[in-house]
């Protein structure tokens, strides 16, 4: 991501500047504990999209898939 651009851009809740997750991919707002999706190397800045990060993190499809293999049918 462009470090100019994200200078420019801000928490769209909290007006707050946001650090980049490159592993993620990305834009996490620390104060208000959500992270914004950045696809293509565009940040998708709309709230309904932030990930809340004091929730645990989804179960993986291809793990879901897995271990409902070895459950009984």
């Amino acid at each position: 991501m462009d470090t100019r651009l994200l200078d420019l851009l801000v928490c769209p809740i909290c007006k707050g500047s946001l650090q980049f997750d490159r592993e993620a991919q990305e834009l996490v707002c620390p104060r208000d504990k959500l992270a914004y999706p950045v696809r293509d190397d565009i940040p998708l800045m709309l709230v309904d999209l932030a990930r809340d990060m004091t929730l645990p993190a989804p179960e993986a499809p291809a793990a879901a898939q897995a271990s409902n293999a070895d459950a009984p049918a």
